[in-house]
């Protein structure tokens, strides 16, 4: 099977600018292609877990990743599949950003000899004067067909501002750079990201006179999905510190029956023969299906110690076993009113709910319990005298625990 091939069995390509050259550019290792990461926070989350595993599975057929830190573009902030303007980032938070993201991205990708690069287009976006940026660029696109994009449009009725407007202009100049610097020949991206990669193909088109090739993943995030990688606790990250190896473990245990299946289509590299196989299993076997789709995972992104830890924690506490080694959460004297806590600010403070709202409802359908024993009266107090000696193991549903503990 060829690399084409399989990333079409897997469920990954979506649109494509043209697939018969494509198709020859992956399948040869020809393709020098690249990948954007705006640093928007600290670390990469699960949306980017998804792009890291494809670059992956394309330099393991001999095709060169660039990983493109949007250092310049995370100034402006992209307006695609969001509702209001992003929150704007100081020069220093993107900067100690990407120095995370570099940090992440080695465990995914062979920055060796040459295999791959990491640059950032804070290198030439940041230095570009405006009128010559006008005159060079300005007229390879056309305001009508931008307005017409599926990125711009669902902001319009509230509002785009210009600054948003360009976002297209600066991603497509990236790839126009990317070209020109290091030969690259494609960029890759999620479902939302059509418009801005149509308008760098042409940009290059236009410009140079060349070819250049775009194809967007079809991610989890970006279809169906868009729930996947958020829980009730926000996102989920590939930092340990912001997201522990044993959630990460449970947020793949946990997916659906529905979506399991795909999700190691897309993101583990079992082959697609065992695959296939896997795709006929029903009932319980879906749940050996989970364990197998959460081990892989965080064994890629935690290494096989970690894995087999969250593994281990999972299995025990899925056995009844309350001193089995799970996630805890610290309070304070602070998180206490007299000296007690009640059970919904547990709850709350434990990130097992997102409200209080939510955790009266959860006690109220008989979803938590404490130390093994259910929790029926949702005005329950628990001492933090008895919480600083031994802790308590909090349950809510079958599969989400905390450990709490006071400091």
């Amino acid at each position: 099977m060829t690399l084409f091939e399989e990333l079409k069995e897997r469920g990954l390509l979506a649109q494509l600018t043209d697939e018969e050259e494509i198709r020859e550019l992956i399948d040869h290792g020809k393709a020098t292609f690249y990948i954007g990461f705006d640093p928007t926070a600290d670390s990469l989350h699960v949306g980017h877990f998804m792009a890291l595993c494809l670059m992956k599975r394309m330099q393991l057929a001999g095709n060169k990743p660039i990983a493109l830190l949007g250092g310049g573009t995370g100034m402006i902030g992209d307006p695609s599949g969001r509702s209001d303007l992003r929150q704007m980032l100081t020069a220093e938070t993107i900067s100690h950003n990407c120095d995370c993201f570099k940090e992440q991205m080695g465990r995914f990708i062979d920055f060796s000899d040459g295999k791959a690069l990491m640059v950032n287009n804070a290198d030439w976006l940041m230095h570009l004067n405006y009128v010559e940026l006008l005159r060079e660029v300005g007229t390879c696109f056309s305001v009508n067909n931008m307005l017409r994009a599926e990125c711009y449009k669902q902001r319009m009725a509230k509002g785009l501002s210009f600054l948003e407007f360009n976002y297209m202009i600066m991603q497509s100049y990236d790839f126009y750079m990317l070209y020109r610097k290091y030969g690259c020949n494609m960029q890759l991206g999620g479902d939302d990201q059509w418009s801005n990669m149509l308008g760098g193909t042409e940009l290059i088109r236009r410009k140079l006179g060349k070819d250049a090739y775009a194809m967007t993943m079809t991610l989890l995030l970006n279809s169906e999905g868009k729930k996947m990688g958020k829980t009730a606790r926000g996102a989920v990250w590939l930092d340990s510190k912001k997201t522990s190896p044993f959630d990460f473990y449970q947020y793949w245990r946990n997916v659906s029956d529905a979506d399991v299946i795909k999700c190691i289509k897309l993101l583990t590299f079992l082959p697609m023969e065992q695959i296939r196989e896997m795709e006929t299993w029903e009932g319980s076997r879906l749940n050996t299906a989970k364990e197998i789709l959460a081990f892989s995972l965080t064994e890629l992104v935690h290494g096989n110690e970690e894995a087999l830890k969250a593994q281990d924690s999972a299995k025990a506490l899925f056995s009844g076993g309350a001193d089995a080694p799970v996630p805890s959460v610290t309070l304070t004297q602070e998180d206490l009113l007299n000296g007690n806590i009640d059970i919904l600010g547990l709850l709350v403070k434990s990130g097992l709910c997102a409200s209080r709202s939510e955790a009266r409802r959860a006690v109220e359908q008989g979803g938590v319990s404490v130390d093994a024993e259910k929790v029926t009266d949702v005005r329950a107090l628990y001492a933090g005298e008895d919480l600083r000696r031994e802790g308590i193991l909090l349950k809510r549903g079958k599969k989400n625990f905390k450990k709490i503990v006071l400091e």
